[in-house]
């Protein structure tokens, strides 16, 4: 009986991650965050937050939450130390120059390793502005891959849901694929109890048959045996009356050849003198062949009789028994399908008992509210996001101009600059590119603070997002929060599945349903439902047993061999014993006749060549009728007596045989006899069970099959662990890993716009028109060393 399998239902696409891709600085920022939260999430903490009533206790709880959040408070305190300090010390830097103070006396002092400290300098700079730079379009690849990320939450959203009400959709369909699988073994009940006379009675057919078989066949070979020997008894008869009839024919034959002879020797006198004629008699003696009559009148008898058609009855009489199974069980087969009927009933209630009725209805309700709601926010939230990306990309490009700034006294300071020339006279491409540098810094100034407190607030968001969910997820650690009993007022998943010992957890059921385990299993569904008892059809296969139980088959009556009938065979075993055969079977060995005839003709032929002409063609003629005569008797004798010798030799062996074989079989009928007496009843009342139980082994293989379908197969729930894991992929890899790039990239360019500040301040008095000139002597080469103490200021103009 085949059930078939069931089928899995076919999910969508999964999750699509956004186009661009940045996994060197992804790692980056997972390392960075990991050096700052290096603690593990302290699950027994958060679970045991404000739920004690002690202020005592819940300092310390505070305190240990504090010390776990220290590294991201550290970075905060660094951030806004950062916000506070930098746009002062940009104020006080304005005033400073203002003043004439840090470098606003527009004023350089000469000396010899100006080139290298220019040199040194602009490569400074063009690093610090490399770096800028790169953090720069880092963040700008992250903005992009967050909008992209944000505007493809809604169809992976969409996807997922759809494979959940799929899976969920497909719960009902496979229970109903079992529940309609049921009309198989229906089937094959209704079909047995239709066809109940061909099948049952087919059974007792081979029951009892596996006991009357061998008899039968012992009994018809005894009678073939019989028949052939009452075929060779008469055939003996026959050929022995013919070779009597034969040889008294042959005898007044040879006799009056010898006298013809006799007569033609006399004639001859002297030469035939020696010729002897006494071989021209029969030397074999047939008249010795005994009678068989008797042996042919008892194998008669049992070839007269009704054993052969008695035993041919009994084959009809049991051909005839599926009939009367079919007639006398009619009662059963209508009780029987009707159950079968309950049965199918009771079947069909199966699928409003199981405890996954309404889940289709819930879910589906639940999935048309998610979307309804994602297409209604989609549009609102996309708007945010572009604006958030706008405001994202200016202040990109408040790095990217300070970049620039950067950039163009890089290029424009070199090329208007000439050695020569004193920092009063510098040209103006030169005095731009210094500009440009003080221009960068100004910039620097006014927005660093603005960049810093977007990248502080994004830190603190995504990376504590990123460590206590995304983490903390990989690590399994947020499923044993989930696992802590009491962490949700009121919510006990295990009393909601309706177990008593409160074994499920969210980290058992993810586990077993990352290995594609049913969902009875993982939902331990086996505490809250008995499927023995769903499954439970005892009562009505109850009522086919009592149904077959009262079921009462009788066949007709059995009778192998009458009294009179063994009789007749045992008579005839020894009445068909053969005579002695000795004596006929000694002068069947003989020659037929006392000499040869051949041997007398040729003598007869030789004395015709040396006799007178008188007696020489009597002499020819005589030995002309000895062979004539011979070849006659050859051929008239040799088969009969062949055949007469063939039919001894068969009825000695067979006959020796037969009395043996008639006792055995007739033993072996008499127990067969005794067995259908006693044994019928009981091959009848056997081979019923064995039927009613082939019968009920057609719903025990569905009930098998139906528990291990719904343990096993039903509701596979790895699209469950799927869909989280995509919930964790677009939350986590795509929206929490492009923001944390972001502020990571962001952050990467507010930390260098610092050496850039200074960097960029220094090298701009190399390239800006100086006021105050100061000229330069190599004044070593002027004056001795001895007069080095009365060094004169070096002459400046002012211009």
């Amino acid at each position: 009986m085949e059930l078939g399998n069931i089928l899995q239902p076919t999910y969508g696409p999964g999750v699509e991650a956004p186009g661009s891709s940045t996994p060197g600085l992804v790692a980056m920022v997972h390392g960075f965050l990991r050096l700052v939260q290096p603690n593990a999430l302290p699950v027994e903490l958060i679970a045991d937050f404000g739920q004690s009533q002690s202020e005592e206790t819940t300092g310390e709880q505070i305190q240990k939450l504090l010390h776990y959040e220290l590294g991201f408070l550290v970075c905060m305190a660094i951030g806004l130390l950062f916000i506070i300090l930098v746009p002062l010390v940009g104020c006080c830097f304005c005033c400073c120059r203002c003043c004439g103070n840090c470098g606003g006396r527009m004023y350089q002092k000469q000396s010899r390793r100006m080139g290298c400290r220019r040199q040194a300098l602009w490569a400074s700079v063009l690093l610090v502005s490399a770096l800028l730079l790169a953090g720069d379009v880092c963040a700008f690849i992250s903005n992009t891959r967050f909008t992209q990320a944000v505007c493809g939450i809604f169809p992976n959203v969409n996807n997922t849901l759809n494979n959940v009400h799929t899976y969920v959709a497909s719960i009902p369909q496979q229970i109903k694929f079992i529940i309609d699988s049921s009309d198989v073994p229906l089937g094959h009940a209704n079909r047995s109890l239709q066809d109940i006379g061909p099948n049952l009675g087919g059974m007792i057919i081979s029951g009892i048959r596996s006991s009357t078989d061998g008899t039968l066949g012992s009994l018809q070979s005894l009678l073939q045996g019989m028949e052939i020997l009452a075929v060779a008894f008469s055939s003996i008869a026959t050929t022995g009356s013919r070779v009597k009839e034969l040889q008294s024919n042959y005898s007044q034959r040879l006799a009056s050849l010898r006298d013809s002879l006799d007569q033609t020797l006399q004639s001859c006198s002297g030469p035939c003198s020696s010729v002897s004629l006494d071989g021209l008699t029969f030397r074999a003696n047939f008249s010795t062949i005994p009678s068989v009559e008797q042996q042919l009148e008892v194998l008669g008898g049992v070839s007269g009789s009704s054993i052969a058609a008695d035993l041919e009855k009994v084959n009809s009489t049991l051909e005839t028994t599926p009939a009367k199974v079919q007639e006398q069980s009619r009662d059963v087969v209508t009780k029987t399908q009707d159950q079968l009927g309950l049965i199918r009933q009771e079947i069909r209630s199966f699928q409003e008992q199981l405890p996954l009725g309404d889940v289709e209805e819930n879910v589906e309700a639940f999935v048309g509210n998610a979307t309804l709601m994602l297409e209604e926010y989609r549009q609102p939230v996309i708007t945010l996001d572009g604006l958030r990306w706008s405001v994202c990309v200016l202040l990109c490009c408040m790095v990217l101009l300070v970049v620039l700034c950067n950039v163009m006294g890089l290029l424009l300071g070199p090329l208007g600059l000439k050695e020569s020339v004193l920092p009063t006279q510098r040209s103006s491409l030169s005095n731009a590119g210094g500009n440009f540098f003080m221009a960068g810094v100004g910039f620097s100034f006014i927005f660093s603070w603005l960049l810093m407190l977007l990248v502080l607030i994004t830190f603190v968001l995504g990376g504590n997002i990123y460590m206590i969910v995304c983490e903390s997820w990989r690590s399994q650690q947020l499923f044993q929060l989930l696992d802590t009993p009491g962490l949700f007022p009121g919510f006990n998943l295990s009393e909601l599945l309706g177990q008593e010992g409160g074994t499920t957890n969210f980290s058992e059921m993810y586990r077993q349903c990352q290995r594609d385990a049913a969902l009875w299993q993982t939902l331990h569904l086996d505490q809250s439902v008995s499927l023995d008892e769903l499954l439970n059809i005892s009562q009505y296969t109850g009522e086919i047993s009592a149904a077959f139980e009262k079921m009462n088959i009788t066949l007709s009556p059995i009778s192998l061999l009458s009294q009179r009938q063994r009789d007749l065979l045992l008579e005839a075993s020894q009445g068909g014993q053969p005579p002695d055969f000795t004596a006929t079977l000694e002068q069947l060995n003989q020659d037929l006749t006392q000499g040869s005839l051949l041997d007398l003709a040729a003598e007869l032929e030789q004395l015709a060549d040396k006799a007178g002409t008188g007696v020489e063609e009597d002499l020819k003629a005589g030995a002309r009728k000895l062979r004539e005569l011979d070849k006659e008797m050859q051929m008239s004798f040799s088969g009969p007596l062949q055949s007469l010798k063939e039919n001894i030799h068969l009825v000695q062996s067979r006959g020796a045989q037969l009395k043996a074989q008639t006792e055995a079989a007739l033993d072996k009928a008499k127990e067969t006899q005794e067995f259908l007496e006693k044994e019928t009843g009981n091959i009848i009342k056997n081979e019923t069970w064995a039927f009613l139980e082939e019968l009920l082994d057609f719903f025990e293989t569905y009930i098998s099959w139906t528990k291990s379908s719904l343990t096993g197969d039903v509701a596979r729930c790895k699209p469950l662990a799927q869909t989280l894991n995509n919930v964790e992929a677009i939350t986590c890899d795509y929206i929490v890993d492009s923001l944390n790039a972001f502020w990571f990239s962001l952050g990467w360019c507010t930390i260098f716009l610092l050496p850039s500040i200074i960097l960029a301040v220094r090298l701009a008095k190399f390239y800006r028109r100086m006021r105050i000139a100061d000229v330069y002597r190599d004044e070593a080469l002027e004056m001795p060393p001895t007069f080095n103490f009365y060094k004169l200021p070096r002459p400046s103009t002012r211009h």
